[in-house]
């Protein structure tokens, strides 16, 4: 259930390293450590960093460019798309949508024709397909979460940390190549995300496996989570670690009601998802939790039967149509959710760049 806003303040003066919109009308993804809220804006090649104050919500926005800490396919030519973060061990990782994009047209326009051939103009940006951790060390006398390229892990002296990423080769990488074969995906690999293509939304961690929320495709109401491993390779890039079965991952189908995978999130042993729309249209948004979700020996088909329905979130709608859609979640304790939102209406903005977010009990 609902619980009360949270302002995120965010600061004009900050190097905005988004190729669009505006850091607040574009959140995507959002992860807690300590008194620091990092999130992601869909459109950046960079992430946002804000701290809590004595009410409870967040400021002192600092900006950070990825291309100080790993290497982007396409450099600063276009975003990555990031739409899932997760604080985990010693690191901080992040996923890109490793999606296609499709244009998209101007209604206005008296040029129909024109507007036609950019609906049928697919292009792929190479910076979307990135699966990374960089090092995020703790300053105990600060209490300060700062992003590193390479650092000795504070309490083990011998061990060096460093950033590190998916082998991949421009507009793809080792994920996305074992799944152009996947009998479940191959059909999906060359169709736009937003027309229930390939599409990463989500993104947790519980010891040594990653779980991969996909908003598409959705599967005759089916969505999917694939969990992975990897394991080091050369300096700055892991791969995907062989499991038992000989296989690189695993799949898991839930039936979220014909909703897509928004985000991921882990609670001790049990699995959150943040679920809506696969497609561009406004859709129930809803909370689900998956018992046990991360004990899965084999791969799963979880009825909807075997999920709890937490809550549902309003999303815009009418006047509002395209906007308020919850794309981040992250556990802001132990009995709540913060959940940010892409394309937030006005009523959720307000002067000095601040944008509310939402606190759910769980």
């Amino acid at each position: 259930m609902f619980t009360k806003h949270v302002l995120l303040r965010f600061d004009d003066n900050v190097k905005n390293y988004s190729k669009g919109k505006d850091v607040r009308d574009g959140l995507s993804s959002v992860e807690r450590s300590g008194n620091y809220l990092w999130l992601a804006c869909d459109e950046s090649i960079g992430l946002e960093r804000v701290k809590i104050d004595e009410n409870g919500h967040f400021s002192q926005h600092q900006s950070f460019c990825l291309l100080d800490y790993i290497q982007l396919p396409a450099g600063d030519g276009c975003e990555i798309d990031i739409e899932g973060l997760c604080f985990h061990g010693q690191y901080l990782w992040l996923v890109g949508s490793h999606s296609l994009k499709r244009k998209k047209p101007k209604q206005e326009s008296d040029n129909v024709e024109k507007q036609l051939q950019k609906l049928a103009k697919v292009e792929a940006d190479a910076n979307r397909y990135i699966l990374a951790r960089i090092p995020l060390l703790h300053n105990p006398q600060t209490g300060e979460y700062q992003l590193c390229r390479s650092c000795v892990h504070p309490t083990e002296p011998e061990t060096v940390l460093t950033a590190a990423q998916l082998v991949g080769w421009q507009e793809t990488n080792q994920l996305m190549q074992v799944l152009k074969e996947d009998s479940h995906f191959k059909a999906f690999m060359e169709i736009p995300g937003k027309d229930n293509g390939f599409d990463i939304e989500g993104l947790a961690i519980k010891g040594e496996k990653l779980y991969i929320g996909l908003r598409g495709p959705v599967l005759r109401g089916w969505a999917a989570i694939l969990e992975v491993e990897v394991v080091n390779t050369e300096y700055g890039y892991f791969a995907l670690k062989e499991q038992a079965d000989g296989k690189l991952y695993k799949k898991h189908f839930l039936h979220l009601g014909g909703m897509g995978i928004r985000e991921l999130a882990i609670l001790e042993e049990d699995l959150l998802i943040l679920a809506g729309p696969t497609m561009d249209l406004d859709g129930e948004i809803a909370v689900f939790r998956w018992i046990n979700g991360v004990h899965q020996q084999k791969e799963a088909l979880v009825g909807s039967e075997e999920l709890d329905k937490l809550f549902t979130i309003p999303h815009g709608c009418d006047i509002n149509s395209g906007k308020d859609k919850a794309e981040g979640m992250t556990i802001f304790d132990q009995r709540h959710l913060l959940i940010v939102y892409d394309s937030p209406a006005e009523g959720r903005k307000a002067a000095g760049n601040v944008v509310k977010a939402d606190l759910y009990e769980i």
